[in-house]
C-alpha cells in the first residue's frame, strides 16, 4: 500500500485535526525535495523556501527585471523566467508554484498553474468573487493537486495559542469572537510610478482573511450570514476606483453555522492603532490579544468570586491574568533551520514549512482550498451587504473535502455544476 493510499484509507475524519498546529507535521524524514517556483518579487521574497531542508527553489519570475533579480538573490536561484506563463511552459522540473502576485490575479494565476500540473500556494485573498471561489475549488478537485493559501493569521503566535486552547477545551463553550485588522496609511501603496496599483480603492472586506481566520481557523466553523456597515469620506480614492468601492472601513457581524457571534473590523483609515488582533469568549475562559494601548495578552476565567458594580449590585467577578504568548517558532513545530522569527508575527516560516511538508507527506495542508474560500467568501458577501446598507445576506457554503480525498480530491468527488450554482446563489 502506498503512502497516498494509506492516507486515503484513514479518511479525512482522522485528518480533521490538520488545522491544529501540532498534529500536522509527520516525524519521519522524507527522501525527496520539492522543487518550487516563486512568482511575485515583492511579497514572494519574504519567505524561507531556501532554508527548508526539503525544498529547492528551482525558478523565480516577475515581470520587473529588478524584482526577478532580487528573488534570485534572496533564494540563491540561477533560473529566472520573464513571466509565469513562461515558467509554466518551460519549467518542466518545477512541481509547485508560489503565487505572490496582485490580488485580482490570484485565481487566474493559480488556475493556470494547477492546469499546468503544478501544486499551488497563493497569497491572500484566495479570490475576488464568489464565482472565482467556485472556479478555484472546482479546478483543485478536477486536477487532484494541492492548493494552499498563505494566510499569515493562521500561524501567528496568538492564533496558535487560541487554537490550542480550543483543542484542549479550555474555553468551554466558545460562543463569540471578535477580530480586527486595522491598517491606516495604505494609500501610500495606491500609486506607484504615477500609475494606480491594484490596491487603489480596494474594498476592505475583500481582504478579510486576516480576521476570518480567527474563527474559521480556530474552531473550524463556517460563517453562514452577515450584516455589514461601511464608512467612507470624500477622498478621491473612493470616488473613482476600479471596484466602485466607497468605503475606507467596514465592520461586519457574522453568524456562524453553530449560531455563534463573530464581529470583524477591517479598517484602513482613522485614528487607531494598527495591527491584527482578536478576542475569543467562552463560558469558562476567554482570551484577548494585546490591544496596542497598553493591555497585554490576557486570559479571563470564570470564578465563584463576587463583586459589586458601580450601582451597588452584586455580580460575578472574573479572574484576570496576563498571558505570555509562547514563541511557537522556537519549538519542534518547525525544522531547526526555520526556528527563527519571521514576517507577520512569526508566521512566514510556518507557512513555508506547512506547504512543503504537506507535499512531501502527501497530506492536506491546514489552509487548503476549502479553508481558503471559507476565509475569503464571507468578506465578499459582507462588502455586498455594506453596499446595501447593512442588509443581512447569506454566505454560500463551498463544502469540505470528501472523506476519501488526500490532496486536492479526485474528479469523481467533484459536485455537478448545478450543485455549485445552488451553493453560490441559494439560501441556507
Amino acid at each position: 500500500m502506498t503512502r497516498r493510499h494509506a492516507v486515503q484509507a484513514i479518511g479525512f475524519s482522522a485528518l480533521s485535526s490538520a488545522f491544529l498546529a501540532r498534529s500536522v507535521h509527520a516525524a519521519e524524514p522524507a527522501e525527496r525535495k520539492v522543487r518550487i517556483g516563486i512568482v511575485g518579487g515583492r511579497f514572494g521574497a519574504s519567505f524561507q523556501w531556501h532554508e527548508h531542508p526539503r525544498c529547492i527553489v528551482a525558478g523565480v519570475s516577475d515581470l520587473r527585471p529588478e524584482r526577478r533579480a532580487n528573488l534570485q538573490k534572496v533564494y540563491g536561484c540561477e533560473q529566472a523566467y520573464e513571466s509565469l506563463e513562461v515558467m509554466l511552459r518551460e519549467g518542466k522540473d518545477i512541481e509547485a508554484v508560489g503565487i505572490f502576485t496582485e490580488a485580482p490575479n490570484h485565481v487566474p494565476h493559480a488556475v493556470a498553474a494547477l492546469r499546468a500540473g503544478k501544486h499551488v500556494i497563493s497569497a491572500v485573498p484566495a479570490a475576488m468573487t464568489l464565482e472565482e471561489c467556485a472556479l478555484l475549488v472546482d479546478t483543485v478537485r478536477r486536477t487532484g493537486l494541492t492548493y494552499m493559501m498563505a494566510e499569515t493569521g493562521f500561524w501567528q503566535q496568538h492564533t496558535i495559542s487560541a487554537r490550542r486552547f480550543f483543542e484542549e477545551g479550555r474555553f468551554g463553550k466558545l460562543y463569540a469572537a471578535y477580530s480586527m485588522y486595522r491598517h491606516a496609511g495604505l494609500e501610500d501603496l495606491f500609486i506607484e510610478n504615477g500609475q494606480r496599483t491594484w490596491r487603489y480603492g480596494f474594498p476592505p472586506m475583500h481582504y478579510p482573511t486576516h480576521c476570518t481566520v480567527h474563527m474559521v481557523g480556530v474552531t473550524g466553523e463556517r460563517l453562514k450570514a452577515v450584516s455589514c456597515i461601511g464608512w467612507g469620506d470624500d477622498s478621491p480614492f473612493l470616488k473613482d476606483n476600479a471596484y466602485a468601492n466607497p468605503f475606507w472601513n467596514e465592520t461586519a457581524e457574522f453568524l456562524t453555522e453553530k449560531d455563534h457571534s463573530f464581529r470583524v473590523e477591517v479598517w484602513w483609515s482613522g485614528a487607531h492603532v494598527g495591527g491584527e488582533r482578536a478576542e475569543w469568549y467562552g463560558d469558562r475562559m476567554s482570551f484577548l490579544c494585546a490591544n496596542g494601548y497598553g493591555q497585554p495578552a490576557t486570559i479571563v476565567r470564570a470564578s465563584e468570586l463576587k463583586e459589586l458594580d458601580t450601582g451597588g449590585f452584586q455580580r460575578a467577578a472574573a479572574k484576570v491574568e496576563k498571558y505570555d504568548i509562547p514563541q511557537w517558532w522556537k519549538t519542534e513545530l518547525l525544522p531547526e533551520p526555520l526556528r527563527h522569527d519571521s514576517g507577520h508575527e512569526g508566521s512566514h516560516t510556518f507557512i513555508t514549512h506547512e506547504f512543503i511538508d504537506a507535499l512531501v507527506h502527501e497530506r492536506r495542508p491546514a489552509v487548503d482550498v476549502y479553508e481558503a474560500v471559507a476565509y475569503t467568501a464571507p468578506g465578499i458577501v459582507a462588502h455586498q451587504s455594506a453596499l446595501r446598507g447593512g442588509e443581512r445576506l447569506w454566505i454560500p457554503d463551498f463544502g469540505r473535502p470528501s472523506d476519501a480525498s488526500c490532496a486536492g480530491g479526485s474528479a469523481s468527488a467533484r459536485p455537478a455544476p448545478t450543485v455549485l450554482r445552488r451553493r453560490l446563489f441559494g439560501r441556507r
